[in-house]
């Protein structure tokens, strides 16, 4: 049976594909407006004797047929592609689970852009350097959850990577105890080389479940790395609502604003334990890159793996539709047809004409 694999060549353009909510609104809110224009100056009953070649109907199906010719080229310019030519590979690689922090105290912006966008985009980077090696996401707060599998599929890492946020998670809290738990149990049995990078600035954890955690995935040979994002002065706590507006900052019970501070005691501890590094980020360097250098020197198994190895494109469907769907836009006319006049039985012909 031959399997088929769907992805997006740049997932990142489908993101215009909210502004279509938007044109919705505006359509119906100028349709509206025009509605309220008109009765200032008659009533909508004589509407068809006074404007007799409107027609609402042709005007809302030449608006949906043009919200589908943008949803198409959204598409085609995301470029989907199907994979259908599966070949095994072996590589030399380890796994690797990076563990990422999204309590609210990341938002802090001492480091730029925040403390969570700049962990990302160290991911990010790094990915684009990896070549064998399987990888997955965990994230953590008040809980732990896998955001991301183990896998080879650097371009599906890329893609839940850049959908982290600390909305992912209600319960705060910084629960480093139970994400490397996860990350224990997310290897399986698998006997590759394994290590965790841990990724936070600190605050709020709950120091003896981490430290057990640690020497639990130590005595099974799983080397732990971490990473402290923040700066020793701190930075206030950005609050959202939920259009992603600023509305101020976290303010304890006396109504102080909350500093956040990198509390790097616990990652010190956990990677002399999980027999890793630690390293503070700073805006010039988070570290990961030294990080992944000691993980390479480290010994690598051969991982074998089912990777599609050639995509094809499917734009052109979509711009195809595209094309055609705007020829029948303009086609269509906003106004009555002659036509539609001629076979309308209801209506008393002028037999002057």
């Amino acid at each position: 049976m031959e399997t088929h694999i769907l992805r997006f060549e740049h997932p990142e353009y489908l993101y215009w594909l909210l502004a279509i909510p938007i044109l919705i609104a505006i359509y119906i809110l100028i349709r509206i407006w025009n509605k309220r224009q008109f009765k200032k100056f008659a009533d909508s009953k004589f509407a068809s004797f006074l404007v007799p070649l409107a027609s609402k109907s042709r005007s809302n199906t030449k608006f949906v047929i043009f919200l589908f010719v943008i949803i198409f080229g959204i598409i085609a310019a995301a470029n989907l592609q199907t994979g259908s030519k599966m070949e095994e590979v072996k590589r030399e690689g380890i796994d690797l689970y990076f563990c990422v922090d999204i309590s609210n105290s990341m938002n802090a912006e001492d480091i730029a852009p925040n403390r969570l966008e700049r962990s990302k985009q160290a991911i990010n980077n790094l990915i684009n350097k990896l070549n064998g090696d399987r990888i997955g996401v965990i994230i953590f707060a008040g809980n732990a959850y896998v955001q991301l599998p183990i896998t080879t599929d650097y371009a599906a890492a890329k893609m839940f990577l850049s959908t982290i946020n600390t909305n992912l998670i209600p319960s705060q809290g910084t629960e480093i105890g139970a994400a490397i738990n996860l990350a224990v149990k997310s290897f399986g049995t698998s006997e590759h080389s394994k290590a965790i990078v841990i990724i936070s600035d600190g605050e709020d954890h709950v120091n003896g479940d981490a430290i057990k955690a640690a020497q639990e995935a130590a005595k099974l040979g799983i080397k732990i790395y971490t990473i402290g994002m923040g700066l020793e002065e701190g930075a206030p706590i950005p609050l959202y609502n939920q259009y992603g507006k600023r509305t101020g900052y976290k303010k304890d019970r006396d109504g102080n604003i909350v500093i956040t501070k990198l509390d790097d005691n616990l990652l010190r501890q956990i990677a002399e334990i999980g027999d890793g590094i630690y390293r503070r980020a700073s805006n010039s360097n988070v570290g990961l890159d030294e990080i992944f250098n000691e993980i390479n020197k480290s010994e690598k198994s051969e991982i074998e793996s089912k990777v599609f190895t050639d995509y094809e494109d499917q734009f052109q469907w979509f711009i195809g539709a595209a094309i055609i769907l705007l020829i029948i836009e303009i086609l269509i006319s906003s106004g009555k047809k002659d036509w539609e006049n001629k076979f309308n039985f209801f209506e008393p012909k002028d037999e002057n004409n």
